[in-house]
C-alpha cells in the first residue's frame, strides 16, 4: 500500500494535468514526488526552498489571481511557523486555498519536537471558515484531496499522516460514518485512529459503544453526534479519540450537545512533550493511545458516568 504522502504526490500531479487553475508550491520537502509534474507543468509546481512563510505568502498570491494553489510541507512548517501568513495571505485577504500537511503528530518521532505539530488542528480552529480533513487512509485522503482542490475558492486544511488504518472506508467529506453501534456511549475516532479504537472496544467481552468514524473535523459534524446520541439507550458520555492536542474537538462536542445532559472526553496527544521518542508504536503507547490503554481510559470514563 501507498503512503498518504505517495498518493498525494500522485493524485496532485494528475490534477495538475485536467484543471489549469491549479498550482502547486512546495518548501523542499515532497519535491521528488512532482519530479513529473514539475518538467509537464513548470510554471504550476513552484518549489520555493526552505521558506515556509514564502510558501504561503506565494500560494495567497496565487490565490489572489483567481489560481487554486495546493501547498505541502510538514505540518510544523505549514501551519506553525507560518501562521501569521496563513491568517493574513489567505483569511485576511478573502481567499482560499488547500494546505497538505505531512508529520503532524508523531509521524516522525526521531525528528523529534521540531518535527511535531500536535496542536495544528487546534490552531488552525482559531481561524474562520476553514475545512479540516483528517484522512485515515490512502484512498480517503485521495478522495479528500479531489474535493479540497474542486471546492471553488474555499479553505481546506488535509492533514496526512504516515500512521494510517488498515482498510479505507466509505466516507463522505464534511459527515461522520457509524461504523459501530452500542447502548453505553458514543466513541468519535479521527482518521488514523479508528483501527486502534475497534481494538480497544471490541476486545474480549466488548464495550457496548457506538463507533463514529470522522475524517472531517471541521466542521464538526454535530448532526451525527446528535443523532448516535440520542438514538442509544445510555448515550450522553461521548468519548473523542484525536491524533492531535487532546481535547482540541471537545468545545465543538459540547456545542452540538448543548440541550442534552451529556460528559465529554477529548482523548489525544498531551500537551507534556515527550522527549524519549522510539518508534511510532511506543509513541502512541507513551501518549495512552494504543488499544490497551485506549481501552483503560474508555471504560473508566463509561464506569464513572454510570455511578
Amino acid at each position: 500500500m501507498d503512503t498518504m504522502r505517495e498518493r498525494f504526490a500522485s493524485t496532485a500531479s494528475r490534477l495538475l494535468d485536467d484543471d489549469p487553475r491549479l498550482a502547486v508550491v512546495l518548501a523542499e520537502i515532497g519535491k521528488d514526488g512532482f519530479a513529473d509534474a514539475l518538467r509537464a507543468h513548470p510554471d504550476r509546481v513552484i518549489n520555493v526552498g526552505i521558506r515556509e512563510q514564502l510558501l504561503v505568502g506565494v500560494g495567497g498570491g496565487l490565490a489572489l489571481t483567481g489560481m487554486r494553489p495546493i501547498l505541502h510541507t510538514f505540518a510544523s512548517f505549514l501551519v506553525e511557523r507560518p501562521f501569521e501568513q496563513v491568517k493574513l495571505d489567505f483569511g485576511h485577504q478573502g481567499v482560499g486555498g488547500v494546505l497538505v500537511s505531512a508529520a503532524g503528530s508523531y509521524d516522525w518521532p526521531a525528528g523529534g519536537f521540531t518535527h511535531m505539530a500536535p496542536g495544528d488542528v487546534a490552531l488552525m480552529d482559531t481561524l474562520d471558515g476553514w475545512t479540516v480533513h483528517v484522512p485515515g487512509h490512502p484512498d480517503e485522503a485521495e478522495a479528500l484531496l479531489r474535493d479540497a482542490a474542486a471546492a471553488g475558492d474555499d479553505s481546506v486544511y488535509v492533514r496526512l499522516s504516515a500512521h494510517a488504518n488498515a482498510a479505507p472506508r466509505p466516507i463522505a467529506p464534511g459527515r461522520f460514518l457509524t461504523v459501530r453501534e452500542g447502548r453505553d456511549g458514543v466513541v468519535v475516532a479521527v482518521g488514523p485512529m479508528l483501527d486502534g479504537v475497534l481494538s480497544a472496544v471490541e476486545e474480549g467481552e466488548g464495550l457496548d459503544v457506538t463507533v463514529l468514524y470522522a475524517t472531517t473535523v471541521r466542521p464538526f459534524d454535530g448532526r451525527a453526534l446528535r443523532s448516535a446520541t440520542g438514538a442509544a439507550a445510555a448515550a450522553t458520555d461521548v468519548v473523542l479519540v484525536e491524533p492531535y492536542l487532546a481535547g482540541t474537538s471537545t468545545a465543538a462536542a459540547n456545542d452540538a450537545l448543548a440541550d442534552v445532559p451529556h460528559r465529554v472526553l477529548g482523548l489525544g496527544i498531551a500537551r507534556r512533550e515527550l522527549r524519549r521518542y522510539g518508534t511510532m508504536e511506543e509513541h502512541l503507547a507513551g501518549q495512552g493511545l494504543d488499544p490497551v490503554s485506549l481501552r483503560e481510559r474508555i471504560a473508566g470514563f463509561l464506569r464513572t458516568g454510570r455511578r
